[in-house]
């Protein structure tokens, strides 16, 4: 598929098509690695996306194609560390449809995110894919892409 594709800042009016889209991420992730590792109810994702925004807490970039489809998108919120020199961006979500990909719309979205990230005065970019074979070709994209393994791994604790 080689459509003409363009990248736009979200507003909270995008917050429901983008909500479907972490959906069909979230569905995606956990169909590849058979645990049900997320809960997702879309008219919570909506309403919480569209607060996040309203807030200035979380950026997300929102790619269309020539029919307006929206075909991907990535989220950024803004870190501070010692470790990382001062604030930095972190990458929770980045999601491309299948039928998009191979098509630089992850590339643009992640340019676009780099763009932003040098205009915020961020110190770097960070972003955590799973540790597991099923996500080689994702780690091989953001290898492509100019991020190199740090180490460690993400944890959670449900509080």
């Amino acid at each position: 598929m080689n459509a003409n594709i363009t990248i736009k800042t979200a507003t909270p009016g995008d917050s429901h098509e983008i909500a479907v889209m972490v959906g069909e991420l979230l569905s995606e992730i956990m169909n590849t690695i058979g645990v049900q590792a997320f809960n997702f109810d879309l008219e919570e994702t909506t309403d919480r996306l569209r607060d996040f925004l309203n807030l200035e807490k979380y950026f997300v970039f929102i790619a269309h194609d020539e029919g307006k489809k929206a075909v991907g998108f990535l989220a950024l919120y803004e870190s501070h560390a010692l470790y990382a020199e001062g604030s930095f961006g972190t990458i929770p979500e980045l999601y491309v449809r299948p039928e998009y990909r191979s098509n630089n719309v992850g590339f643009r979205l992640v340019s676009q995110a780099k763009s932003f990230s040098v205009s915020r005065g961020w110190k770097r970019l960070e972003v955590t894919t799973p540790p597991l074979p099923q996500f080689d070709k994702t780690l091989a994209f953001y290898e492509r892409e100019g991020f190199a393994i740090s180490g460690g791994r993400k944890l959670k604790v449900a509080l």
